[in-house]
């Protein structure tokens, strides 16, 4: 266990990023348990489903065909569409496909989405170098950890979107874990990670602007430059993460919470899976109006209206009816909308048609949400309820605390191997699906990581 204060190494000051670097080059796939390898597994599952689902998405595909024409020697694979790029353009695209379905993990610790803007650099990376599986569990391990503490250290400012900010120094940490340097070296190059770090705002989500989606392409190319950038000889901040994090995207920066519990239970342990395809904001009111339905078969003309009860909401997610998918994965009552009419909250309701169907715009009209502080009792997980109206007088109540696939209220395995089959088998194929959630299954006993990218290709 890193405890979180500064001290001495003969006469040396050990600070914050001493521990996390030394922690990045400690890690062993020897000494890790078997629910932290498991984890990784389902997180390369999930990840590896949500990149292959968003890289049909037109503008990804045109995007892959661009990014693989203009890159130099092909060593790693952009996934789905069976061509190659350069580690950092493969990592830009496969990132960026990664989050168009808004299916991607997440931690609600800290980082927001680590495992997207981590793993695809990891990847790429071990798929040049023909790592071993053992490898990438501890590069994708590390990195997530980088990047959920350094995230969940920063008191973001109001408008500071949770993509794209802290995948640099995720990344960077997990290359630098492949490439075997010291820690010192690993230091450096979070460094310079950290200083490229962009700044996202929430907008672009809101307004449906599927730039949002380069945002954590960005930063894994960018950790994968940081490494090449030290081995050229560049210097960064002595503590870099303080002054970006502390100072421009975040308006504090706790180095003490970054290595505060370092070295117990991983925080890719303790992660998100999404089962609704839209905004983690979303999920709470998903989950309780899903669990209202489920105890009546009623007809969309019966409902009166939705009224649905959280402790906290950005407001652009209550805006207008969304224009396209990715505002609709950002607005409350159109997914309380679709999810009623629908009764479902895959990426099929999300789609242009069923944002112009008239009875989902009808009782989007009806939706009525109520931001109610004392819903978040402190010390406890808060509290989303949601109530539908009949017209008839009947009143269909349930609640929620704690989402389905999160960190204390797991889904069988079984149910996101069926998430990954029902994103993918049209792209991949029955059979090619099937391969690789048998690799993945046995990734920490692959000779070579191409034996899975090799299939993803």
């Amino acid at each position: 266990m890193y405890d979180s204060k500064e001290n001495t190494q003969g006469g040396i000051i050990v600070d914050y990023l001493d521990r996390l670097s030394r922690f990045v080059v400690d890690t062993s796939c020897d000494d890790l348990s078997e629910e932290a390898i498991m984890a990784v597994r389902n997180v390369t599952l999930d990840t590896v489903g949500a990149i292959i689902a968003g890289s049909h998405e037109s503008e990804n595909a045109d995007f892959a065909q661009t990014m693989s024409k203009r890159s130099g020697p092909g060593t790693a694979t952009i996934l789905g569409h069976g061509l190659t790029a350069e580690p950092m353009m493969a990592t830009l695209v496969n990132s960026t496909a990664g989050v168009a379905l808004e299916m991607d993990e997440g931690n609600r610790f800290g980082g927001g989405h680590p495992a997207i803007h981590t793993l695809p650099g990891a990847l790429a990376v071990a798929e040049e170098m023909g790592a071993s599986g053992r490898s990438f569990i501890e590069a994708v391990l590390v990195g997530y950890e980088v990047e959920s503490r350094i995230g969940g250290a920063t008191k973001a400012r109001d408008n500071v979107h949770s993509h794209g900010h802290w995948g640099a120094v995720g990344t960077a940490a997990a290359v630098a874990k492949l490439r075997g340097h010291s820690a010192n070296d690993v230091r450096s190059i979070i460094n310079l990670a950290a200083s490229m770090s962009p700044a996202n705002t929430w907008t672009t989500a809101f307004k449906g602007a599927t730039i949002r989606n380069l945002y954590p392409g960005r930063s894994g190319f960018h950790g994968i430059l940081a490494d090449h950038l030290h081995a050229c000889g560049f210097t960064g901040l002595d503590d870099a993460p303080s002054d970006v994090f502390g100072t421009i995207i975040g308006e504090s920066f706790d180095t003490d919470a970054v290595v505060n519990g370092l070295g117990g239970e991983y925080r890719i342990q303790q992660n998100y899976f999404k089962l609704h395809a839209c905004c983690r904001y979303n999920h709470p009111v998903l989950d309780a109006v899903m669990q209202a339905t489920a105890s009546s078969d009623f007809q969309t003309d019966e409902v009166e209206a939705v009224d649905v009860s959280v402790p906290s909401m950005l407001q652009g997610m209550l805006g207008e009816y969304p224009e396209n998918m990715l505002a609709a994965k950002f607005n409350v009552p159109y997914a309380v909308a679709a999810a009623l009419v629908h009764r479902r909250t895959d990426i099929t309701v999300f789609r242009p048609q069923v944002i112009g169907e008239q009875d989902v715009r009808s009782i989007a009209d009806r939706v009525n949400v109520s931001i109610d502080p004392t819903l978040a009792i402190s010390g406890a997980i808060p509290l989303t309820t949601a109530t539908i109206r009949l017209k008839d007088g009947q009143r269909l109540s349930a609640e929620t605390r704690l989402v389905r696939g999160d960190y204390g209220n797991r889904i069988p395995q079984d149910e996101l191997v069926e998430k990954f089959s029902f994103l993918t088998s049209e792209i991949l194929g029955h059979v090619c699906a099937e391969d690789v959630i048998s690799a993945v299954s046995d990734l920490e006993n692959l000779n070579d990581i191409r034996a899975l990218t090799e299939i993803l290709g």
